[in-house]
């Protein structure tokens, strides 16, 4: 406990990693009573008061059928955080599992890495609309489609420092008493991982958080009738010359929630790195 205790208190010295986590802290509990705090109903539609301008009854103002924004907003981010952790989740379970593989068996390093280099080949928005496109619009298999693109960039991670860890003497005194390679990957080679893959899991958040908003603009993403950020910017850009709050508000959402997921995973990424804690 006084380990996790010295930890938080050294990854919240940085102001800027402590504004972070309060905004994330600040969107999740606002997603989640949102329906309880917000007087309006996201879904109710009332089109006499269509495009009104932000108010203290629109905070935020009304969409093109008169919805109110704010309501939206923190409703949609129930779809859009849920999508991107869902795919940082997957992508860090598989592209951890590929990366193992690849690093501490020298047979399989050339096949997967060859795999891994040939998806990573393509940027990641063209192979998102290419699988969603194929998968069929819905958020689960956006959350497939995003899996697929971004599994490889944890995998060339975690085979980076498995090639290393590999080497190590207690790897090495492990083998020699005759541990199992199953207990060797996952008991002694797997902790040593953590610091990267909890790194690359915080950014891979904001990626698919980001990416999921790109498909959705270009019409490849979740139904129109799902209220994500993305949908919500996609509706609003017909709008958005007489109209910019529309377009305004939900893109601020992705902005400030996209960065402050990178900057956490800055402060993570500090935290974990021997050569940098003394930076913190």
């Amino acid at each position: 406990m006084a380990d996790w205790q010295a930890a938080f208190k050294t990854l919240t010295a940085r102001r800027v990693v402590l504004l972070a986590m309060v905004v994330l802290a600040l969107m999740l509990l606002l997603t989640v009573v949102g329906q309880w705090v917000f007087a309006h109903d996201p879904m109710a539609m009332k089109v006499s008061q269509r495009l009104r301008a932000p108010s203290w009854s629109h905070w935020s103002g009304t969409d093109e059928l008169g919805r109110d924004i704010t309501s939206r907003i923190f409703y949609g981010a129930r779809y859009s955080l849920g999508i991107g952790a869902a795919t940082a989740l997957l992508s860090v379970v598989f592209g951890s599992i590929l990366g193992l593989l690849a690093g501490f068996f020298r047979r399989l390093d050339a096949a997967l890495m060859r795999c891994v280099d040939a998806m990573m080949a393509f940027p990641d928005i063209l192979l998102g609309i290419a699988l969603v496109s194929i998968l069929g619009a819905s958020p689960v298999n956006v959350v497939l489609a995003l899996t697929i693109v971004y599994t490889p960039r944890v995998a060339r991670v975690v085979r980076a420092s498995t090639l290393v860890i590999r080497e190590l003497p207690y790897v090495e005194a492990a083998r020699a008493v005759g541990v199992s390679t199953p207990r060797l990957l996952v008991v002694h080679i797997l902790p040593n991982l953590m610091s990267p893959i909890l790194v690359q899991l915080s950014f891979i958040f904001a990626y698919a958080l980001l990416a999921e908003a790109g498909l959705s603009f270009l019409g490849v993403g979740v139904g129109a009738e799902i209220p994500t950020w993305g949908t919500m910017v996609a509706a609003s850009a017909q709008h958005a010359d007489r109209a910019v709050w529309t377009l305004f508000f939900p893109g601020v959402a992705i902005m400030i929630t996209a960065l402050s997921l990178q900057v956490l995973g800055d402060g993570v990424r500090d935290l974990l790195d021997p050569r940098l804690k003394g930076a913190i």
